[in-house]
């Protein structure tokens, strides 16, 4: 049986609103509950220590993908970590065999790696689900420029399809 994997973009930032991290277990757990491995920054900051502790609470295997220079604040409750010498390199092996990436609410690094992912998609390159969790609209703004973009011919129709954008748990446990 081939793993499930299910990858985690989100903030290294320790000073969100909790909420945000509240929702991320949520999130979390109805991947847990569906079988994924949780692969992820793997990191102690933010969010990502958040998505990791949340996993291994469920019983989740958890894989953290690492660039070397960020050894300092790796989770020390990993299953596996995976390290690499670059960021492209770290964001290339997330994506690696995964049925869906989701982007939690996260700064621009998880910008970054949600807009690349979405490129890859749309290039035929990443053939995973594409989501972001729009928890209390955190990526209504995001929505919005996609949309721009395809009234403005910058994108089309089909490679817009291809973000999903749901805003509860439940909406998104049925997408995985």
């Amino acid at each position: 049986m081939t793993e499930k994997i299910g990858v985690f973009f989100c903030s290294a930032s320790n000073e969100i609103d909790p909420e945000y991290n509240q929702a991320a277990r949520e999130i979390v757990r109805a991947a847990c509950l569906r079988g994924y491995t949780i692969s992820s920054g793997g990191t102690i900051k933010g969010t990502m220590k958040v998505v990791v502790d949340e996993a291994k609470a469920c019983g989740a295997r958890t894989l953290g993908i690492i660039p070397k220079f960020m050894a300092p604040v790796v989770h020390p409750d990993l299953d596996k970590v995976v390290w690499t010498e670059t960021m492209s390199e770290r964001k290339e092996l997330l994506r690696e065999g995964a049925a869906f990436v989701v982007a939690l609410p996260g700064g621009i690094g998880t910008l970054d790696e949600i807009v690349e992912t979405l490129t890859l998609a749309k290039l035929s390159k990443f053939g995973g689900k594409v989501i972001c969790y729009n928890y209390k609209g955190f990526y209504d703004k995001f929505a919005e420029l996609l949309d721009f973009y395809v009234e403005t011919g910058m994108l089309d129709a089909s490679s817009r399809a291809l973000v999903l954008f749901p805003s509860t748990p439940e909406q998104f446990d049925k997408l995985i």
